[in-house]
């Protein structure tokens, strides 16, 4: 009785490693950016109002994306070490490549939901001119972000009609504005809804406020267009800089094998070593150095 006691103790036991292992497996997973299938579910659903802070990967656009680093990965290390085995190696830290184009695609959106924000602080402004009530104006905004947005999957037209939807249903406007404020994660927006509560609190001139915020936020997001055209150029010349190296090792490797072959034994490979750390050192200072943020 007691044995079975003691071997019912050691199958728990084993039962709990392997799903502490499974959990650390998972954990892993998700820091990589691989979403669980209830927050799946909940997206596919609609049952998850959009926060503008995160961005969930799909699972083919996970694997695409691994999958396309892997391969990267694998190319750029054989033409170093010309070894099967460390280049398998370093083609497994493509499953971390997720988490870069999460982070590009969550910064792509937030900059496409500031060109929408202020082609309706645009509209809002006109329509406040017009007489219109606030209130009013939001609605009218609405309908010219239709004409300009066609496609119903526009982040700011899905946001203005889920603040009609409130309206609808009497909750306070700037209740409503503030729930995508929150949700938004982008300061013109932030600041433009604390400017418009502020006025609504002291009852200053409504349209004057939204004329001179419109006009400030208007002009900070222009500045942000102008920098990102000029880094544009200079950021796709700096990734064929990185590209070159590997172009030329290559061609010297197919074109002249004699001349490549001393790299590939004993210093060669601190030598080889040594220029792929610099051309990743460069690589990370290239990447800072283009990363301008207002």
């Amino acid at each position: 009785m007691v044995w079975g006691d003691d071997r019912m103790t050691g199958s728990s036991k084993l039962k709990l490693r392997k799903q502490s292992e499974i959990g650390k497996v998972q954990r892993f997973l998700e820091w990589c950016c691989w979403e669980n299938n209830v927050v799946l579910a909940d997206i596919r659903a609609g049952r998850l109002l959009m926060d503008y802070g995160k961005y969930h990967l799909s699972r083919n656009q996970f694997l695409i994306t691994a999958i396309i680093a892997a391969t990267i990965m694998f190319a750029a290390v054989y033409l170093f070490y010309h070894s099967l085995i460390i280049s398998c190696a370093a083609a497994i830290s493509g499953v971390l490549a997720p988490r870069l184009r999460r982070d590009a695609l969550l910064l792509k959106r937030k900059e496409r939901l500031k060109l929408q924000f202020k082609e309706a602080l645009f509209s809002l402004t006109s329509s406040l001119a017009a007489g219109r009530s606030l209130e009013n104006a939001f609605l009218a905004t609405l309908d010219d972000l239709k004409l300009l947005y066609p496609d119903s999957r526009t982040e700011l037209l899905w946001e203005f009609q889920i603040v009609r939807f409130r309206l609808e249903n009497a909750e306070p406007l700037e209740y409503a504005l503030r729930n995508f404020a929150d949700r938004a994660h982008v300061d013109e927006i932030t600041q433009f809804v604390d400017a418009l509560a502020a006025c609504k609190r002291t009852g200053g001139d409504l349209l004057e406020v939204m004329k001179r915020t419109s006009v400030i936020i208007g002009e900070k997001l222009e500045i942000e267009q102008e920098i990102a055209v000029m880094i544009a150029q200079k950021r796709f010349e700096g990734r064929i800089m990185m590209a070159v190296p590997f172009v030329f090792l290559a061609f010297l490797s197919l074109a002249a094998p004699d001349y490549m072959a001393p790299l590939y034994k004993g210093a060669g490979y601190l030598l080889l070593t040594a220029a792929l750390f610099l051309l990743l050192l460069c690589f990370w200072i290239m990447t800072k150095m283009m990363s301008i943020r207002m």
